[in-house]
């Protein structure tokens, strides 16, 4: 087991793994046995159309909408805590 991956595997931990591997496989068994023809493979299992909407223009906020509810706004700006310290 460890031979083809080239990793160093105590007889313990070879047990261990063969036991975990074994129930993926049967996960896996599983799996094949409701995804017939008809079920075609799918990295998704919901549609990507499920989160897209119409791309519809409106009209933007203006500068002084944006910044009406800022905590701290100075030249027309948002203003915020400085994150990092010490030289830039």
């Amino acid at each position: 087991m460890g031979a083809l991956s080239r990793i160093a595997l105590t007889d313990q931990e070879i047990t261990r793994l063969q036991g975990e591997l074994n129930v993926i496989a049967q996960s896996i068994d599983k799996v094949q046995e409701v995804a017939g023809d008809d079920v075609l493979p799918t990295a998704n299992p919901v549609p990507l159309e499920a989160y897209m909407r119409p791309d519809e223009a409106e009209t933007p906020l203006t500068q002084a909408q944006a910044l009406s509810d800022a905590p701290l706004a100075i030249d027309g700006m948002f203003e915020a805590p400085r994150m990092l310290s010490g030289e830039e």
